[in-house]
């Protein structure tokens, strides 16, 4: 998730000195069983020449959260695959990273071509660690099809994880988090909007989508009118920053909150369908109106089917058989 997450990040956490000492760690009891990776603790695959792809997580906010990990697979990459070159150099200067002096640019749209290059870094035996301003990369970032042209060429691919705003906003949200979906951006037009949310109204899941706080205003009126006023949600803002902030409430209550705009970096969780008991018949209605702006009664049976979480055949022969 593109941020100035650096901008405005809280002070560094100081780190339990006994956690992460070799010493300790080397005294340390393992179960049974427990699968030891290097030293290093950045996986154990590898190809004939030694290289592979490391997926790195980087503070959302916080700089706090950075990993030991993160910070040693940084300092010993071969490569360093970017979505903002000076971005990357912001943090690791911040971080006082040493690195490799070759850091190349991975985007969104120079991300196509650069995958089969870095495949070709890999297999010569180079260790590439891909990772973007944020976040996960890969997850609504690029990284996506880097990962994909090392899958299918056989290269060994491992991640650090990171901060995700995803599980963070979830999990602080107060809604069920046992099953969720993760939507990713909302679309920026409104009708494409209303029509996503529309094939979502009676997902049963928790759903995760994020939002530009510019558009936020306009993308609850949606939820609103989709929706309906009374669903469950919380929209977080600047996780793990300064100013973090969490609102809980129903769609209508922070549709009010969000009409003036919402600052910062906003992960929206909204609580799934409810189990409501609806059969074929109570929706014969929305089917007519369908066939009589032109839609095949079938399609149109389809449509609502998929809207309320019933079967088309239901709904068709429902429709066939009305009175």
């Amino acid at each position: 998730m593109s941020s100035d997450a650096f901008a405005s990040s809280g002070p560094v956490a100081e780190t339990d000195p006994g956690i992460g000492d070799d010493e300790n760690l080397a005294e340390a009891a393992v179960p049974d069983g427990f699968d030891q990776t290097d030293r290093a603790g950045l996986g154990s695959g590898s190809n004939l020449t030694g290289g592979r792809l490391i997926l790195v997580g980087t503070p959302i906010g916080n700089l706090g959260d950075a990993s030991p990990r993160m910070r040693e697979a940084i300092e010993t990459a071969d490569v360093i695959a970017a979505e903002d070159t000076r971005r990357f150099l912001s943090l690791a200067q911040r971080l006082q990273l040493s690195h490799t002096k070759r850091v190349i640019s991975v985007f969104d749209h120079n991300e196509g071509h650069r995958a089969p290059e870095l495949v070709e870094l890999i297999a010569a035996g180079e260790t590439v660690v891909l990772l973007s301003d944020a976040g996960m990369p890969a997850v609504s970032d690029p990284g996506y099809r880097v990962v994909k042209a090392c899958a299918e060429a056989g290269q060994p691919i491992t991640s650090t994880p990171g901060p995700s705003a995803v599980l963070m906003a979830l999990a602080v949200s107060g809604l069920p988090s046992d099953r969720f979906s993760f939507e990713g951006f909302l679309p920026r037009k409104s009708g494409q909007r209303k029509t996503l949310l529309t094939e979502l109204k009676a997902e049963k899941r928790t759903m995760v989508f994020f939002e530009s706080p510019h558009r936020i205003a306009d993308a609850m009126d949606d939820f609103a009118e989709i929706i309906g006023v009374d669903r469950p949600m919380a929209i977080s803002r600047e996780l793990t920053k300064t100013y973090e902030e969490t609102l809980r409430g129903t769609v209508g209550s922070l549709r009010t909150q969000a009409a003036g705009g919402l600052r910062g970096e906003l992960t929206l969780v909204l609580a799934g369908a409810t189990e409501v008991e609806s059969a074929p018949e109570d929706h014969l209605g929305e089917v007519s109106a369908l066939v009589d702006s032109g839609v095949r009664a079938k399609d149109a049976a389809g449509q609502v089917a998929k809207k309320f979480g019933l079967s088309k055949r239901d709904v068709y022969e429902a429709w066939l058989h009305r009175e």
